[in-house]
């Protein structure tokens, strides 16, 4: 059987060339070095060796997920997304991630449970985008539950009615039918349900100006009325009045702004 004859450390910090029979065979980590106990003299054999080659591998890889782990928290699926890009083994990456796991170095119900903690105090967004992107970080769905636990309706209605308020300024000079739509919207994409949408919505005061909104429509009916200028007159009645309705307007109070300008709505 061979034997190890020499154990030399290499210029690299923790890395280790081993000599068989008087001959380099194989580098080794220092943590492998310590967990197979190699000492000079002690006697190896080819099966031997290739679990020290496998586990330097799992070595060199838990090395490389703890520097990309060095500068924020990552879910599994991001860590093994890594190490794939960095061409390691899929056997070596599964036993790297499973020594992740036990040092809870890869935890994906703490990552979720931080992430939400963080969108809740820094962002205006709502549970389902949390969601969306937790999934796509590769988080389960009911460690992604438990993480939601700590963002309660009552702290969704306080978020989303500020956000609200901010876009019912923000669209304040359109049409109050176009307003509430684009408020919603914009609750919606930012990731908000119904239920709640439709208690932000409630608790905004946006009953409207009727003579701000007759105005309103007096300002951007000019505007097509002229804009269609070339078309024949029923042409350019029908456009008009199918831009002003898409704009948010009533249609009866489309027809009572043509029947100002002279002209017949029917």
């Amino acid at each position: 059987m061979a034997e190890i004859t020499m154990i030399e450390a290499q210029k690299r910090s923790g890395r280790y060339n081993i000599y068989v029979d008087g001959h380099y065979a194989f580098p080794v980590s220092e943590s492998v070095l310590v967990d197979f106990r190699l000492y000079k003299g002690m006697e190896i054999d080819k099966e031997l060796e290739e679990q020290l080659t496998s586990a330097d591998d799992v070595a060199k890889a838990y090395n490389k997920a703890l520097d990309y782990l060095s500068h924020q928290l990552r879910t599994e699926k991001e860590v093994r997304d890594k190490l794939v890009d960095l061409e390691i083994p899929p056997e070596t990456i599964d036993q790297t991630i499973q020594k992740l796991r036990e040092f809870t170095l890869v935890d994906d119900a703490h990552y979720a449970a931080s992430y939400v903690r963080t969108i809740m105090n820094t962002s205006d967004k709502g549970p389902r985008v949390i969601r969306q992107h937790l999934r796509q970080k590769g988080v389960a769905e009911q460690p992604i539950d438990e993480a939601l636990k700590q963002y309660p309706v009552a702290e969704q209605m306080s978020v989303g009615t500020a956000v609200a308020e901010k876009l019912a300024k923000r669209y304040q000079h359109q049409s109050t039918r176009n307003q509430l739509q684009k408020v919603r919207q914009g609750l919606m994409s930012r990731g908000f349900g119904g239920d709640e949408i439709n208690g932000m919505l409630d608790s905004l005061d946006l009953t409207p100006d009727e003579d701000e909104q007759r105005a309103l429509l007096a300002k951007q009916g000019e505007k097509l009325w002229h804009r269609y200028r070339a078309l024949s007159h029923s042409e350019r009645q029908y456009k008009t009045k199918q831009a002003l309705y898409r704009k948010g307007f009533k249609l009866d109070e489309i027809s009572a702004w043509l029947a100002d300008l002279g002209e017949s709505a029917d």
